[in-house]
Order: structure tokens, then C-alpha cells, then sequence
């Protein structure tokens, strides 16, 4: 299993640490037993304002999962190991709701965008967004580990983000306003207006202003849906779906 993992570390980071974060996503993935597929397993460690970013990617049974946690390294590695067990367990069982609100995460800090700069768009990321419901979309940004995620929503043939927030957890927006969609499993409330249309840099403006972990939005033109976040180096991250 060892050899089946591929690590990427920050420069400098000793190899016995790799080693032994390498061997204990390992024992993870092989306590699963023999009935559950753990593959594609990806440890990454970045260096953040005190301690390490890690984060573990798997297919689990087909399923991607993601997992991360910030804080010094050996509590970042605690945390993500017993999250990734608990991962694997929710995907290869009975779906349920995350609890909410969430215990708030201990650790490393957000760096601070030095006075005057203000933080600015760095990464930019372009997928092929997914048609699904907004029942699947809520199922991905647990598996994955995301506090918002952007698909395409059937239901309107428009873009749509679901995004944990009270008083359920998991709340529903659009690009365009339109009815609550059917009730399921997933207790979901609806954002009741339509994405605000809005450049890049007044996404940005607004996002620093109101303080904000992100920001759901639409291109002023096209109109697909986009989204603002804050990374861990208090710079922002992009996602706009294709064209």
C-alpha cells in the first residue's frame, strides 16, 4: 500500500516525517478491510503560518474523498488520519448529515496579506462543472471536504452552489432565482435571490469589505456562476466554471 501513495512535501521537510505520514495514511487505508477499495491515495504538506497544511486525496469504492487540516505537523497528521477513517466509513455507508455548526478548527492561522496590498486572485480554476442535483452536489462537498461547492443545477439548466451554513447546514443558491427544489434526504435551505452579476474585482471588493470566507457569484456577461474563497495564504482562490 505504501508504494501505492504518492506524497508531495514543501522543500526542506525532512524525509522521516514524509516516512511517517506516508505509513500512517497506509495503516488508514488498510484498516478499511478487504470490502473497501482505498486508492489513488495523495498526501500533500504545504508550509503554512505556524505549521503544515495536509491534505489527503482517495478513491474509495470510486468515490473521491478529500480531507484537510492545518496546524503543527503532528497534530495536522492526527487529524487527518482520524478524519480520513471517518471518511471512509460515511462514503461506504448509509449517506447522513454532517453535524452543524461544525466544532471550529484548531491550529495554524490564516496568513495575513501584508498592510496595504489587500489580498488578490492567485490561483484560478476552470473545471467542467457536474449536472447533478443539489442533493449529489451536498454529497460531494462533504466527501470532498469543501464549505462550498459549484455545479450545475438540472432543475434550471443554471449554475448553483450548495455551501454549509445554519440553521440546517446546507443551504442552496443559484444564478437565478427559481423554486425550492423537491425535498430529500438533505435538509436544504434556498437562498430565495439570484447571484448577484459582478466583475472579478468587485467580487473581490466586496468579499474584503463584508469579511467573508467566500463568495458566491455571476459573470456580469455570461452569467455562469463563480466562486470567491480566502486560501490559507490570505490570498484568493478562483472557480469559475467553463465557458
Amino acid at each position: 500500500m505504501g508504494e501505492a501513495i504518492t506524497v508531495k512535501a514543501f522543500e526542506g521537510l525532512p524525509h522521516e516525517i514524509l516516512a511517517e505520514a506516508r505509513a500512517r495514511i497506509a495503516a488508514v487505508a488498510a484498516a478499511a478491510g478487504v470490502s473497501t477499495l482505498v486508492e489513488a491515495l495523495r498526501i500533500r504538506l504545504e508550509g503554512v503560518a505556524g505549521g503544515v497544511l495536509a491534505q489527503v486525496n482517495a478513491e474509495v469504492d470510486g468515490r473521491r474523498i478529500r480531507i484537510q487540516e492545518a496546524a503543527g505537523f503532528g497534530e495536522a497528521l492526527d487529524r487527518v488520519t482520524e478524519a480520513l477513517r471517518e471518511r471512509i466509513g460515511a462514503v461506504t455507508g448509509s449517506w447522513a448529515p454532517r453535524p452543524w455548526p461544525l466544532a471550529p478548527r484548531r491550529g495554524a492561522a490564516v496568513v495575513a496579506v501584508p498592510a496595504g496590498g489587500g489580498p488578490k486572485v492567485v490561483r484560478v480554476k476552470e473545471p467542467s462543472l457536474v449536472w447533478c442535483s443539489p442533493e449529489a452536489a451536498t454529497r460531494t462537498m462533504d466527501a470532498m471536504d469543501y464549505d462550498i461547492h459549484l455545479f450545475t443545477d438540472p432543475a434550471t439548466e443554471t449554475d448553483a452552489v450548495v455551501y454549509r451554513v445554519g440553521p440546517t447546514g446546507y443551504r442552496l443558491a443559484r444564478t437565478t432565482a427559481a423554486a425550492p427544489p423537491r425535498r430529500g434526504s438533505v435538509p436544504l435551505t434556498l437562498s430565495p435571490c439570484a447571484a448577484p452579476r459582478l466583475s472579478e474585482a468587485q467580487a473581490v471588493g466586496r468579499l474584503v469589505d463584508a469579511e467573508l470566507p467566500f463568495l458566491f457569484f455571476a459573470h456580469p456577461v455570461s452569467g455562469r456562476g463563480r466562486v470567491l474563497y480566502r486560501r490559507f495564504d490570505g490570498h484568493l482562490g478562483l472557480i469559475a466554471g467553463k465557458a
